[in-house]
């Protein structure tokens, strides 16, 4: 049996076409919904729909990235050149006979697959959401948020993400790949969801909430420094460095372990090697490991810091209170990851808490304004209407 060549194109319009008739359930759902309603309605349903599925999909992401199934499928954009891995039961079959732990099996195939499909369903969902917006836009102009052209941005990076996720397969799961994918997956997050509080407030004919320059500025910080965070945490899962630290709070009976810092942030490199090709050490994956821990104690502090102050703000109350049970889920499934050493779901919803802490975050920045900020027009009104907002 000859070598799969790493990219094969052949099912791609088949992909497209499936990830079409998926997404169609979604969209008439949405259409039956709000048959009575106007386009401000629709565009809010539509992108509040998006942004879930998009959650379920980096949620499902970490889940297939998780079960060793990154590389289920060896090509891209199918599998062995079939839309379906029963259309590759022969090469399956084969892999699988000749390893049976390894890469790519039956199971993994489809949890790939799987992800590949959502993916495509998101994809087209946020084209359905390009041109319900630019259709509404030449009737009467959006402003703000809910301009096309933050749909089109949304689009854009959607197809960013799937070369990403391409690359993450035909570079056999390269760590730096496989964490900016990570990171692009957030990011597609914070695109929707600024988005759909532009539409929620639209609905509502509601302003952004004026809060206190030093808050917003906060949340900012906390944003930032929630991505570092994750940009940590996805270098350990990508390095396969979860366990090694197998103790808590001090990481193997020690406090300072033995670290090898300059190996451990060798960016780019194979899997499990360093550029030189030489094997990475356990020093190495020990201080991947411990400075993401060391650095959760101070974004945990930050986070709980800023939710207390939300809270202090009636526009911003609930989200203080899901920033904190959030946060806690962080510390309790990061905590279970070492002493149950790896647990599937815990590690899943430790990637969907960090997922979630992101969004409310966004929501927060995305719904409030500063005290000083001229208030905006409301694009609902009619357009000769000038009325506007005072805090």
């Amino acid at each position: 049996m000859g070598e799969q060549p790493l990219y094969d194109l052949a099912p791609l319009l088949e992909l497209m076409a499936l990830g079409a008739v998926i997404a169609l359930a979604p969209l008439l759902w949405v259409w039956h919904r709000n048959r009575g309603a106007g386009p401000a309605r629709r565009l809010q349903a539509l992108g509040l729909l998006t942004l879930f599925l998009t959650f379920d999909l980096v949620l499902f992401g970490a889940f297939t990235r998780l079960t060793d199934s990154g590389l289920g499928c060896p090509d891209w954009p199918g599998c062995y050149g079939n839309t379906s891995p029963l259309g590759a039961h022969a090469e399956i079959t084969a892999a699988q006979t000749a390893m049976p732990t390894g890469p790519v099996t039956f199971s993994k195939a489809w949890i790939e697959m799987i992800h590949r499909y959502l993916a495509t369903t998101v994809g087209v969902l946020i084209i359905a959401l390009v041109l319900l917006a630019w259709r509404e836009h030449r009737k009467a102009p959006l402003h703000g948020p809910r301009h096309p052209w933050w749909a089109t941005a949304t689009l854009v990076w959607v197809l960013i993400q799937g070369a990403f996720g391409a690359l993450t397969v035909t570079m056999k799961l390269f760590p730096a790949i496989v964490t900016l994918h990570l990171l692009g997956g957030l990011l597609l997050l914070v695109l929707l969801c600024v988005q759909a509080v532009g539409h929620q407030q639209a609905v509502l004919r509601q302003p952004p909430a004026p809060i206190p320059g030093t808050l917003r500025a906060a949340l900012w910080a906390c944003l930032a420094l929630l991505f570092a965070q994750v940009a940590l945490g996805g270098w350990v899962s990508t390095n396969y460095a979860v366990l090694a630290c197998s103790t808590f709070p001090d990481c193997n009976g020690q406090w300072w372990p033995a670290m090898d810092f300059t190996q451990a942030f060798e960016i780019w490199r194979p899997l499990g090697l360093l550029s030189d090709g030489s094997h990475i050490s356990f020093a190495a994956l020990t201080a991947i490991h411990y400075v993401h821990r060391l650095a959760a104690y101070g974004v945990i502090a930050a986070v709980v810091a800023v939710a207390l102050a939300m809270r202090r703000q009636p526009a911003l109350a609930g989200q203080g209170r899901w920033l904190l049970g959030l946060i806690g889920l962080q510390f309790l499934t990061g905590l279970s990851n070492v002493v149950l050493d790896w647990p599937l779901v815990a590690a899943v919803l430790h990637t969907g808490g960090a997922a979630a802490l992101v969004t409310v975050v966004t929501w927060a920045l995305a719904a409030t304004r500063t005290h000083s900020a001229p208030a905006l027009q409301d694009d609902t009104q009619a357009p000769h209407g000038a009325r506007r907002v005072v805090a």
